[in-house]
């Protein structure tokens, strides 16, 4: 099973559910016409970077290109559907990891958090709205021109009580402008209802650095002058006690360096870069703990030899996560170690040795189980 991170366009019909059969079925049509004619579809597709994943009211469109792909197709979508009022869509648009399965009925689906990720992130839209995920709006501002059309909403509580970043794309014709209903209703003081949606044909499983993330936030979310006991497999935690000068940078404050690529293939560049950036949503999502950006930390991937006080200083944390991926075959060994970057203490470390086709096979229970605690 191959892990590459893809770009996907997750697309919804509002209120399907609601409609009479032949109507969801006249509605299902338009919009795969409206799709199927889109030319940044046509052009993905005709390039073998590009497949289509029917969600039974919608779809999922998965790019294997650029950035700017999904959300030109997105505008394209939503352009075309102006001109018919009765299809109202939501879009979620996020970039992940996402791998090829094979579904209970033996078809080819696709599975991962990129895949995850962009269903939440439509979830907190309405109709009309065109909503990307923090982590894709910060691939789209390198491309300056997309920069006036990025709308931050902030967090959005979806399943499982989990937080995603969000934000609103819409140009001057294009898109929705509102803030989303859940965004209004948080503001209000008045918990969002997330529905479940049932009818999915296919499981999305978390991945397993998930599992990580919670450990390290756990870790220094509960420091205080004592040190926390290390769990099964993990290293001592060092008793030091940092210079007093640290004492401005916030305790619950981490950056998630670039991760170490360490297998021979240069391709896999992509996967660990994939690993970085799902711990470091993952850790995004932990109340009251502070996560520095993907943007403001790949300046340091080039560094051989990294100074993590100075490191530390520059991006205002007190914690830096620093680690290395290695894939051989089908087997994956994902090291991770936590550094309290004002005296340049180990406070944790795992390894982690998991089959290539496990990266996504902890369940869905395992992920609620967690995301409780």
């Amino acid at each position: 099973m191959e892990l590459e991170i893809a770009y996907v366009l997750f697309i919804d019909i509002v209120g399907y559910s609601k409609l009479v059969t032949h109507e969801q079925r006249r509605l299902l049509e338009l919009l795969n016409r409206i799709v199927r004619e889109a030319e940044h579809f046509r052009a993905a597709e005709s390039n073998g970077r590009l497949i289509t994943v029917p969600t039974g009211d919608g779809m999922a469109l998965v790019f294997y290109n650029t950035p700017e792909a999904p959300v030109e197709c997105a505008l394209e979508i939503s352009r075309a559907a102006r001109e018919h009022p009765e299809l109202k869509l939501r879009m979620g648009i996020h970039s992940g990891p996402v791998s090829g399965v094979v579904d209970v009925s033996g078809r080819s689906n696709i599975a991962g958090a990129g895949i995850n990720i962009a269903q939440r992130v439509m979830d907190c839209g309405d109709a009309g709205h065109v909503l990307i995920s923090k982590h894709m709006a910060e691939d789209l501002e390198q491309y300056g021109h997309w920069r006036r059309h990025l709308h931050d909403l902030g967090e959005c509580e979806v399943k499982h009580g989990v937080r995603v970043s969000v934000v609103n794309l819409y140009t001057e014709d294009l898109g929705n402008p509102e803030v989303p209903q859940k965004f209004r209703q948080a503001r209000k003081g008045v918990a969002p209802v997330v529905r479940e949606k049932t009818s999915r044909r296919w499981i999305i499983a978390v991945p397993v650095v998930l599992i990580a993330a919670l450990i390290i936030g756990a870790v220094i979310l509960s420091r205080r002058s004592a040190p926390v006991a290390s769990g099964s497999g993990a290293s001592p935690v060092p008793t030091a006690t940092p210079p007093t000068n640290a004492a401005a940078v916030p305790e619950k404050t981490i950056a998630v360096l670039p991760f170490d690529n360490l297998s021979r293939d240069p391709d896999n560049a992509f996967f660990t870069d994939g690993v970085q950036d799902e711990i470091l949503t993952d850790l995004a999502k932990v109340a009251d703990l502070k996560v520095i950006s993907r943007s403001s930390v790949m300046q340091y991937k080039s560094e051989v030899a990294r100074d993590l006080r100075k490191i530390g200083r520059e991006l205002g944390v007190a914690h830096l996560l620093e680690g290395s991926v290695q894939r051989a075959n089908n087997r994956v060994r994902v090291n991770a170690q936590l550094i309290d970057a004002r005296n340049d203490a180990h406070l944790w470390a795992q390894t982690y040795d998991r089959d290539l086709a496990d990266v996504f096979a902890i369940q869905s229970e395992i992920a609620k189980t967690i995301a409780d605690q």
